[in-house]
């Protein structure tokens, strides 16, 4: 993670370096919406509360959010605003790393545009590296630069979007070339690489994943499990 093992990370340096939207949000409900995105900034106990709730005030503000809906509570917000909540509290320790969790899960279609949009600016602005779990076509192909398909218990392809759309898996035929699929694809005219099997390759190490065409996952031994 951010090219240091997981396991050296420790849960300090998770919490200040990876932020976490979660599917629905995950706010305190007992919390109002300042003292949700402010929650670990406060734990953290280094600032002044003053500047804690001034920081918050800076987040919401970045994800559309106005000073007047800090004192609400999430039982009086709609889904999309919870989302906005979420994710501004996802950003508060200014993190380098975005996780999502279905960002999109939940919201009517125009929700879930605006709140795509959201999230580009907000990588593009804050030079975030985000990395998203989603089943959503249209969620996919509005955010996602790069892929990685799971199926058959293990990653079976990674790449481009349009590349991954047309590797040849029964799953990804599936997903991909259905009738739901064809829908998603048909507003970015996705077109088939001009040799889909030229483009293939071994598998690369992680630091690579970020760039070049698609490429089947490496085979992963049994593992016997108890």
């Amino acid at each position: 993670v951010l090219g240091r093992p997981a396991s050296e990370m420790g849960r300090e340096g998770a919490a200040s370096r990876v932020g976490m939207l979660f599917q629905h949000g995950a706010l305190f409900s007992a919390f109002n919406v300042l003292d949700n995105v402010a929650f670990a900034l406060r734990e953290q106990g280094t600032l002044p509360h003053d500047l804690v709730r001034d920081a918050a005030l800076v987040k919401l503000q970045m994800v559309g959010l106005k000073p007047e809906h800090a004192s609400r509570m999430p039982s009086d917000l709609s889904g999309g605003m919870v989302k906005r909540v979420a994710l501004a509290r996802a950003l508060i320790m200014d993190p380098p790393l975005l996780l999502l969790d279905e960002p999109t899960a939940g919201l009517d279609p125009n929700s879930s545009d605006e709140f795509c949009a959201l999230l580009r600016e907000l990588r593009a602005a804050l030079g975030l590296t985000v990395v998203m779990v989603t089943h959503d076509l249209d969620t996919l192909f509005a955010l996602s630069t790069r892929v990685a398909v799971l199926a058959d218990k293990k990653v079976i392809v990674t790449g481009p979007p349009h590349e991954v759309a047309h590797f040849k898996h029964p799953f990804i035929e599936q997903f991909f070339m259905g009738e739901r699929g064809q829908r998603a694809m048909a507003p970015v005219q996705v077109p088939a690489p001009e040799s889909a099997s030229a483009s293939i390759t071994e598998p690369a190490p992680p630091p690579a994943l970020a760039q070049g065409p698609a490429q089947p996952a490496a085979p992963q031994p049994d593992k016997e499990h108890t």
